[in-house]
């Protein structure tokens, strides 16, 4: 049995800061109180002047299995989200083959049993042709259904009008959707290649990807969930113009949410100088008035979530010209401490970073006893020391991609625990013991 105490923690839990001490038994919090004596067997770990959270939920991961090893597998890419503070993720189905029924689903949480270093759970896949499969989709199964109303991998662009009605008419889940207009994108992809021919620089991405094509496609989503009163949560949003899309306010106020990424509110255009096709992502990054208004979102409410969308590359395919080059960028081992960035910036409280890296998808995803630091609950817990930093080394990288986009950045807090099921599976500097995630469950009627 697994025994911790941890005293003198700052617990920061449900738009509060205060100091106390926790116990762990086994695999849940047993006790919380302002002094908690030691008994035998317990681990204890002196706590002042650190603060202790809810592991991070992160609602948006590929981790490439099955399909693509060299990319990243669920045992990899899981070992860099602990060390990054990620206790539990959801993993997306443009997998090879793509997670388009339930055998599919099953499949993938036999792989993560026993190899998963987080808790896991993977989304039920959309396609023009699946809709049956959908249908009988089991709720308690699966986070939600993804919807890629914009190119994707394989048959996962959904583009025909009937099948996306009844998707969002019948599906028994939440709706999760990628939001691009393809039509539009390929116009103006056309338009550059004509201009550049094979040339195009990276810097085009976010014309490419373009606000409007965002802006079109995350409107048509809403305006189906409208009509049919579906749960609906838009990934990735990254521009200011879609914000008018989504309410300010608390989120069990909410039947449409939206969620914004670590690097939509890290990078902008200016970096494509520096970084090319190394922040080549879809949606793209693109202008820093857009960063400044979503962090602003974030504040006000209208953004519920903070997710990731860690999509590894290898790099020799990141260093292919910039059409042939992949989307996407590994960021699971430094989302919380990018978003704990922000917070010493000022830009909004530890309490709202919290609640939308940890409390928000719990509600959202109705996930069982996580995602808040409660008696009773299980034990997914970061220790974050957040007076002293590091700096982004690639030899400290467990992607197996084997690099990131932070390279060289300074972050100003750092992970210095993480304790998934109450087993500490990374103790600051490196994994400990063996992966410790579970299926997620999902507390659905």
């Amino acid at each position: 049995m697994s025994r911790w105490l941890i005293r003198g923690a700052s617990l920061v839990d449900e738009g509060r800061l205060h100091e106390a001490d926790l116990r762990i038994v086994d695999d849940r919090i047993e006790r919380i109180d302002p002094a908690i004596p030691a008994q035998p067997g317990d681990t204890v770990i002196e706590a002042d002047g650190l603060w202790l959270l809810p592991g991070m939920i992160d609602d948006q991961v590929h981790f490439r299995e099955p399909g693509f090893p060299d990319k990243g597998d669920i045992a990899s890419e899981s070992a860099a989200a602990v060390a990054g503070g990620i206790t539990s993720f959801m993993d997306m189905p443009n997998t090879r083959p793509p997670t388009l029924d339930g055998e599919a689903l099953e499949d993938k949480c036999r792989r993560a049993a026993g190899r998963a270093w987080g808790n896991y759970g993977f989304y039920h896949g959309a396609s023009n042709d699946n809709l049956d499969a959908i249908r009988r989709i089991d709720p308690h199964a699966t986070p939600g259904l993804k919807i890629f109303m914009g190119a994707s991998t394989g048959n996962m662009l959904v583009d025909d009008p009937a099948v996306l009605e009844a998707m969002f008419r019948d599906c028994p889940t939440p709706v999760i959707v990628h939001c691009e207009d393809t039509p539009t994108i390929d116009a103006l992809q056309a338009d550059y290649i004509r201009r550049f021919g094979e040339d195009v620089p990276p810097s085009a991405h976010p014309d490419i990807r373009s606000r409007s094509a965002c802006f079109k496609s995350s409107e048509l989503a809403v305006s189906l969930a409208k009509r049919h009163g579906t749960r609906l949560h838009v990934l990735h949003i990254s521009t200011a113009e879609e914000l008018a899309l989504f309410s300010p306010g608390p989120i069990t106020q909410k039947r449409i949410t939206a969620e914004t990424c670590v690097h939509f509110l890290h990078f902008a255009r200016d970096d494509y100088a520096r970084l090319g096709n190394l922040i080549k992502c879809n949606p793209a990054i693109k202008d820093a008035s857009d960063r400044a208004a979503l962090i602003r979102a974030v504040a006000d409410d209208r953004i519920d979530v903070i997710a990731t969308d860690h999509a590894p590359h290898t790099l020799a395919e990141k260093q292919q010209p910039y059409l042939k080059a992949p989307s996407g960028l590994p960021l699971v081992q430094h989302a919380v401490v990018a978003v704990l960035d922000l917070v010493r910036h000022g830009h909004f409280t530890l309490t709202q970073a919290v609640r939308k890296l940890s409390h928000a998808p719990a509600q959202l995803f109705d996930i069982a006893d996580r995602g808040y630091t409660r008696e009773g609950y299980f034990a997914d817990l970061i220790l974050v020391d957040p007076n002293h930093g590091f700096s982004v080394n690639r030899d400290d990288l467990l992607y197996r991609c084997g690099w990131s986009p932070f390279e060289g950045h300074h972050f100003g807090t750092r992970i210095v625990s993480t304790w998934v099921n109450g087993q500490r599976v990374w103790d600051g500097t490196r994994l400990c013991g063996e992966p410790a995630g579970r299926r997620l469950a999902f507390n659905r009627r």
